[in-house]
């Protein structure tokens, strides 16, 4: 496989990003100068090496600590802990500066016919983190997308946290204003605080 090949197969394995968006990824390049193909790629590097994995919630954050501002933020509601798919649903709860608890970012879903949940999420990094919690919680909250995949992934979820979650922790998923089969990355802030309000 050539080099232009190889590069559209790797812009396909992006989310949302069939073979025609990546033929016209690699147009786009190749029609650039060599200046701005370096700074593209100095600045993937860069931010690469300046990303840094939260320990306690799993986001990414360009940050010298090992936890990010969310986790260590003290005045944070620490009763709370709200579970994401990924990193974009966490910043769009974020700016719908509604939830002022803390997050847990799975770092995907499960498919439906998937029957190795650990192989897709960071389940028993979640589970380590309710146990560990498992006092201070008052609630955890599920929020999935109203897909197959993201309902699936809840039930998963809710199904796990109940074995091992104390009998106080209520455990609720965001309520129907994401309208089924909608993308927790696109809601606006409007469709957050009704869905986050109507919680059960």
């Amino acid at each position: 496989m050539d080099s232009l090949r190889r590069l559209e197969e790797i812009f396909s394995h992006f989310p949302g990003i069939g073979p025609r968006q990546a033929k016209r990824f690699v147009h786009y390049i190749q029609g650039k100068s060599p200046t701005a193909v370096k700074e593209l790629t100095d600045l993937i590097q860069e931010v690469k090496k300046n990303t840094g994995e939260c320990n306690q919630c799993h986001r990414f954050f360009t940050n010298g600590s090992k936890t990010c501002t969310i986790c260590s933020n003290p005045e944070r509601d620490q009763t709370t802990l709200m579970i994401v798919a990924r990193d974009s649903d966490f910043e769009t709860i974020e700016k719908s500066a509604v939830y002022k608890g803390l997050y847990f970012v799975l770092g995907g879903t499960v498919p439906v016919l998937d029957k190795e949940p650990d192989k897709k999420i960071r389940l028993k990094s979640l589970l380590e983190r309710v146990n560990k919690d498992g006092e201070s919680l008052k609630e955890i909250i599920i929020s999935t997308n109203t897909t197959p995949d993201g309902d699936h992934t809840r039930d998963i979820l809710k199904d796990a946290i109940k074995k091992i979650a104390l009998p106080q922790t209520k455990i609720s998923v965001l309520g129907r204003g994401l309208s089924t089969g909608a993308e927790l990355e696109y809601a606006d802030s409007e469709t957050i605080r009704n869905a986050l309000g109507n919680r059960k």
